[in-house]
Parts: structure tokens; C-alpha cells; sequence
């Protein structure tokens, strides 16, 4: 199930893959490595440097509504994204009656089709990384100046329309419907300012740098020349 980014070429810059500063705060504990997810000596709160100097101007953006950044997870190796796409089709078949083991393989495949509408394909070919196996990609949200996270309407890999980055702004009869389309749209600014662009169906998911930011900035500006810079990381 190929995205329609996976085209766009990789001109790997080199630039290396470092500790996101503890100048940001960071939600812990970890849920994927509370899961039990196979980081090895990775860390999740890793990032390329040129990602970090543009979630630093991201940060500075939020300074007048009292805000920061809160991070939920940037780096995944190969290994991380196919536990978690398989605990996320695990799950989905539970929350839906279904044992994952004994299922029939129409119904497999409608799970995994809403699986992979917000999961990338953990890939093994180098043209074709996972956004955050390139160490450009950061799921993130809004905390308040004590460290609080602030409601979103949804919460973040949860697998539904509330997920949509324009949800609230399709249904403004939804209970605190402006609240969550202001908060989710003065993230969007801070994060595009400095350089990011959102995943079409992840109001939480931003990427610098991957071949899933080519491709949509190819869509923006129209310029498809755009490449991108950051491969995936192996360690």
C-alpha cells in the first residue's frame, strides 16, 4: 500500500540525527517504549539538527500565547514502525470483535486500510522510508507554561476522523468545535512558519525535510523539482 510520496527522490545531506534539547518538553514515559517497542540503544527523542533549528523558531512563534511544544515522539527505527503498525491492526481488530489471529482476510483488509490511512508502510526499501526512520518527522502537540498538555480534540494515532487536521472546521457543531480548530490551527502556523508541513490526515504529525514534505510542498508551490534531503537512519 505505496503512498503517494514514496516517488519523490532522496538526496541524503548527511546531516546527523541528535537529542532533541531538553529546552523542549517532552511527554514521558514513552508510550511506545512503555508497549515494549524494540528501540534498542535508539531513543525516540531523536532529530536531525536542521529539524531541531526549526522546531527552536516553531517554539519562539508560541512565546505570545504562553504556549510550548510538547513532544510525543520524532525517531522511529525500521523495527518500531512495524510493531506499532502491527499493535495498531492488532487493536483495531479487538476494538472491532474481531481476533487478530483468526480473521477473515476481507475484514483484514478494511482494518488494515484504516491502519495504514494514518500509519506509514514500515518499508524496507531505502527509496521508500517511513517518515520518522529519517529522524524529520515529529508528533507533537500544545502544553500549556506548567507542562499540562492541552486538549485537541483527539488524541494523538488515534484512528478516526477527529484525527483530520480540519475536523472541527467540517463540524463546528462538535462540543468546544473553535477551541480545538484555533488550538490545532496556531500549531499548524508555528510549524509551517518554521519550515514544516503537516500529514493530510494527522493534525499532530509534522515533517522537514522527508520526501512526505517534497511531495507536499510540490502540491503547494507547484515546483516539482523539490527533493528531499533526509534517508532513512539506520543505527
Amino acid at each position: 500500500m505505496a503512498k503517494p510520496y514514496t516517488h519523490i527522490p532522496i538526496q541524503e545531506c548527511g546531516e546527523p540525527l541528535v537529542p532533541i534539547p531538553d529546552a523542549f518538553l517532552k511527554l514521558q514515559p514513552h508510550p511506545y517504549q512503555s508497549l515494549g517497542a524494540p528501540y534498542g540503544k535508539a531513543s525516540p527523542f531523536w532529530l536531525r539538527l536542521g529539524v531541531i533549528a526549526a522546531l527552536e523558531r516553531a517554539q519562539a512563534f508560541l512565546a505570545p500565547y504562553g504556549w510550548q511544544l510538547a513532544i510525543f515522539d520524532a525517531y522511529r527505527p525500521i523495527a518500531v514502525q512495524q510493531f506499532m503498525v502491527a499493535h495498531t491492526f492488532a487493536t483495531l481488530c479487538r476494538q472491532q470483535g474481531y481476533d487478530p489471529q483468526i480473521i477473515e482476510p476481507a475484514i483484514a483488509s478494511e482494518i488494515w486500510q484504516q491502519v495504514y490511512q494514518f500509519w506509514a508502510v514500515p518499508s524496507s526499501d531505502p527509496q521508500q522510508p517511513p517518515p520518522h526512520s529519517t529522524g524529520a518527522a515529529v508528533d507533537l502537540t500544545l502544553a500549556d507554561p506548567a507542562g499540562h498538555p492541552l486538549e485537541m480534540g483527539g488524541a494523538i494515532d488515534e484512528v478516526s476522523a477527529r484525527s483530520f487536521p480540519d475536523f472541527y472546521d467540517r463540524y463546528p457543531e462538535e462540543t468546544h468545535a473553535a477551541c480545538f480548530a484555533q488550538r490545532r490551527q496556531i500549531l499548524y502556523q508555528a510549524m509551517h512558519r518554521a519550515g514544516f508541513q503537516r500529514h493530510p490526515h494527522e493534525w499532530w504529525h509534522f515533517s522537514l525535510g522527508d520526501q512526505l514534505w517534497a511531495w507536499q510542498l510540490r502540491q503547494e508551490t507547484g515546483q516539482q523539482d523539490i527533493i528531499a534531503r533526509y534517508g532513512r537512519i539506520d543505527l
